[in-house]
């Protein structure tokens, strides 16, 4: 056999029919040879997506330190080397390593996570190989090769269906339609959209009724899944505002340092007099005291608390600083199957001749009641209501199944409503069977648009139940059914019962019956064309999920504003929006709306528009960019591949783990392993928590690097003895690092975390008043430690004893400003302010036992050039340092009246 033309790739398999298509594949009905199969295989490859594109461990590695300000760390000790200090050196890398490595272990965790939900395409294939029937493998199928379809199959390939009968796909994970698909082996239009090109089954899709046979087209990467898995390699990924304000802060800071100890030298060797060496030694030690050697480890160790956090409840971040992007978000845009609704098909209403039914229970739970206005009611007591009721379990070729508390449906989702309703009802679908066992069918087919089934009774008598689109059904009968009889068919009313129904977003479906003869055993198209008497409508919706609700609520209270995305038809998506609080009634708009603006008017519409119907995957990705064009911050949930695109354009894509695709999670920077909605309104109060203790942590951090920094220009100034050498500047910026600014990773979040209006993004990550408390600390601490060093001088104490006296001050001034720090604008003088944080007490009696090593223990005497201090000294020492938390109070309590950051 030649084989499939090269180019089969391009060809428009939808627009041939059957034969012409086995023709362009070189293939036959009795399936390929298993010699032939093999050389496809050798030639088109295995049938899986190719692998996404991933740097290997030591690159991983290596792009953690792919940050402008590890690289001034490194210049830094790249420096200290040069000038023969070790130490310094050797203190300045470990931090720089140990940054890179925790960066690196997180992103690996995270990735195995990951691997235990990789499961794209399905196991085995039944095919006919030979002229046989087989299992194979699914990676091993090729174009040409026969394959066969049941209820319950994942579609392994792309498929040009041959033959159906009553086939039905949930294609929702692709076009993110709702309800299955009826399938037809009749070629389309050559320009019809994936989701009406009946006569294909696409990979990844799910049969969910019905059989088939069609021949794979394409396979791997040239499926429609492939190519939705091709368009995100070529979408581009954003890097998240923190990773751009902390480059900006490190691209600002080197320009300040360089221009601090470049000024530094000459002024010492122009002006003091100074040698060129000693003048280079302290610029040296200028640029270590200003680098903030542990802020890169601080800020991703609370990235990865905050992942940790995100994991306990039940989310998996895959890249850190995702976690903080959360905190950022002003818009999230959500598809609706299956993420905003349960994707459980559910019947709400029950409309007859006489009245308006409302079933309660949402889900394939057979629990709940029906009503009329609020009343229950009992349903034998309405005969029309009961028979709507046994007509939906008797026209029906799915089962409903209960394990553990779980419900499943097995079979279409649409007919799963109607068990559910006939067990709400009290009847059983098995006793049902039984008493009126079916004779013949007509298959549902979307030509004709109903099912109808024959049944008799034990004793002959027969009759025929339809059920299908009521608009079909309306032709079909002449007469309606009462309580009180037969009458004739009232259209006008059934036609506003039916717009009423779909307003609320539901999907109306219409059940009829009619009488049939003791002796008739098949079941005709002419049997069924007329003479049909209307039992009833039945409204069906994919209901809300109850948690999504509430999270919707709380996003909106914290500023965030959710937008509907969804592949659904325009009156049910705006049904729904209003159910879930979404929007506040405006014009939705459909994805044929959209292909009609160009960028600035879709710009201008996704300012107030909150509802997108119909949209397909470009449109998604689209929409997301015009938000971001608009300076929004944008988040984008979903499951399915037709969201991953706009998951990967997204700031942060959040994919679920359980009914999400695989082509969605790599996507995404968090997956939720439990699918809940709910989920999203905590990662949000946790990406605020973590850029909060980021603020913290700078503002706590910056000001020992400032003071020191000021301590030596003051001394150089007036040419005094640097009152702190460089190593005991290393020893400070790490053991205030280490421990101390690390316990307000742990920092919980604040009461009016939730409250706030989102961050602007494009705001510096010290804002004015952050500058503020900066400059305003630093000047309290250089005060405190450059006077005592002062005293002690004059006191006749010697350099050591002096600079021991200055280091302790310094650090005892952390230890109670890292109090002040807790709350950035509120008093810490309550017990929550002061004992709220365990990790903060902790970390002071460690730098204390540190402190305690530093100044006594001989190995830390020799190695720092320290002394032991008398009681006096420490008296000293406690009383000044305590003066940073009381002024730091009283400026708070000013800026609570006069300043809001």
């Amino acid at each position: 056999m030649p084989g499939p033309d090269s180019d089969h790739s391009e060809t428009a398999w939808h627009a041939l029919s059957g034969e012409e298509t086995l023709a362009r594949l070189d293939a036959r009905e009795a399936g390929l040879t298993p010699e032939e199969a093999g050389r496809r295989l050798a030639e088109f490859g295995p049938n899986r997506l190719p692998p996404p594109t991933r740097n290997g461990p030591l690159l991983r590695f290596l792009l953690q330190f792919h940050n402008v300000l590890i690289y001034v760390l490194l210049v830094a000790a790249v420096v200290t080397a040069f000038l023969g200090h070790w130490v310094d050196f050797a203190v300045i890398l470990g931090v720089v390593v140990l940054n890179a490595l925790i960066s690196f272990i997180q992103e690996g965790k995270a990735e195995k996570a990951l691997e235990s939900i990789r499961r794209m395409l399905s196991l085995h294939a039944t095919v006919l190989r030979g002229g046989h029937r087989r299992q194979v493998g699914a990676e091993d199928l090729v174009p040409g090769d026969i394959v066969f379809l049941q209820s319950g199959d994942k579609v392994p390939a792309d498929l040009r269906l041959l033959q159906i009968h009553e086939l039905q796909v949930d294609e929702a994970m692709l076009t993110g339609e709702s309800l299955p698909v009826s399938k037809s082996a009749e070629p389309v239009a050559a320009s019809a959209t994936v989701g009406d090109r009946t006569d294909m089954a696409f990979s990844g899709t799910m049969v969910t009724s019905g059989q088939g046979t069609g021949v794979v087209v394409a396979t791997g990467g040239e499926t429609e899944l492939g190519r939705i898995n091709e368009m995100l390699a070529q979408v581009q990924t954003l890097t998240t505002p923190l990773l751009r304000q902390i480059g900006e802060f490190a691209r600002r800071l080197t320009v300040i340092i360089i221009v601090l100890a470049g000024g530094t030298l000459g002024f010492g060797v122009l002006l003091r007099g100074y040698s060129p060496g000693e003048m280079f030694l302290a610029a040296v030690g200028l640029m270590v005291a200003a680098i903030p050697e542990g802020l890169p480890a601080i800020i991703t160790i609370t990235l990865a608390i905050g992942v940790q956090r995100m994991a306990q409840r039940r989310a998996i971040i895959r890249r850190l600083p995702a976690v903080e992007t959360l905190g950022a978000v002003t818009v999230i845009c959500s598809d609706k199957t299956g993420t905003l609704t349960r994707s459980e098909m559910t019947v709400q209403a029950v409309v007859t001749t006489d009245h308006r039914f409302e079933v309660s229970g949402v889900g394939y739970d057979p629990h709940g009641v029906l009503s009329i206005a609020g009343q229950e009611v009992c349903p034998p007591d309405y005969p029309v209501l009961e028979e709507i009721g046994r007509a939906g379990l008797l026209c029906n070729d799915s089962i409903l199944a209960g394990e553990e508390g779980e419900w499943r449906i097995q079979g279409d989702p649409t007919e799963g409503a109607l068990l559910v309703l006939g067990r709400k009802m009290g009847i059983d679908p098995d006793l049902a069977g039984e008493r009126w066992p079916r004779d013949d069918i007509i298959p549902f087919e979307s030509q004709h648009r109903f099912m109808a089934t024959l049944h008799h009774d034990h004793e002959g008598h027969g009759f025929i139940i339809l059920k299908g689109a009521p608009e079909r059904l309306l032709l079909m009968c002449d007469r309606q059914r009462s309580g009180k009889g037969d009458f004739p068919l009232d259209y006008s009313f059934w036609l506003g019962e039916m717009e009423r129904l779909a307003v609320q977003g539901m999907r109306v479906l219409g059940i009829a019956s009619a009488p049939a003869r003791a002796e008739q055993d098949k079941l005709l198209y002419e049997n069924v064309e007329n003479g049909m008497v209307l039992l009833g409508l039945v409204g069906i919706i994919d209901p809300p999920r109850e948690e999504a609700i509430v999270a919707v609520r709380q996003c909106r209270s914290a500023g965030i504003r959710v937008k509907m995305i969804t592949g659904d038809h325009l009156i049910t998506a705006s049904a729904i929006a209003r159910q879930m609080g979404i929007g506040s009634g405006q014009a939705a708009l459909s994805g044929e709306d959209l292909e009609k603006m160009d960028d600035a008017e879709l710009q201008q519409q996704v300012r107030t528009v909150e509802v997108f119907a119909r949209a397909a995957p470009e449109h998604k990705l689209r929409l997301v960019e015009a938000l971001q064009a608009n300076g929004e911050v944008t988040a984008m949930t979903g499951d399915g591949v037709n969201d991953a695109p706009a998951l990967k354009r997204s700031n942060i894509g959040v994919a679920m783990g359980i009914k999400g695709t695989e082509v969605a999670k790599e996507a995404a920077e968090m997956v939720l392993t439990d699918d809940n909605f709910a989920s999203i309104a905590s990662a949000v109060e946790e990406g605020r928590t973590v850029y909060d203790n980021i603020r913290k942590a700078i503002l706590f951090i910056l000001p020992t690097n400032g003071a020191e920094a000021l301590i030596i220009l003051v001394a150089i100034a007036l040419g005094r003895s640097l009152p702190i050498t460089p190593v005991q500047i290393l020893w400070i910026n790490m053991i205030t690092a280490v421990t101390l600014a690390l316990a307000l990773a742990f920092e919980p979040p604040e009461s009016d975390v939730m409250s706030r209006p989102p961050r602007d993004p494009r705001e510096p990550i010290l804002g004015p008043f952050l500058i503020w408390r900066l400059v305003y600390v630093s000047f309290i601490l250089v005060a405190g430690t450059f006077g005592l060093f002062l005293l002690e001088r004059e006191s006749g104490a010697d350099i050591q004893t002096a600079r021991t006296v200055a280091v302790n001050t310094l650090v005892m001034f952390e230890a109670f400003y890292l109090l002040n720090s807790r709350y950035l604008h509120r008093s810490v003088l309550s017990r929550e302010g002061l004992l709220g944080n365990r990790y903060v007490l902790l970390a002071i009696a460690l730098v204390i036992a540190f402190q305690l090593l530093f100044t006594y223990a001989p190995p830390m005497q020799l190695l720092f050039d320290t002394v032991a201090m008398d009681a006096m000294a420490w008296l000293r020492v406690v009383l000044v340092s305590f003066s940073v938390f009381v002024l730091v109070e009283g400026e708070k309590l000013v800026f609570r009246f006069y300043y809001r950051d």
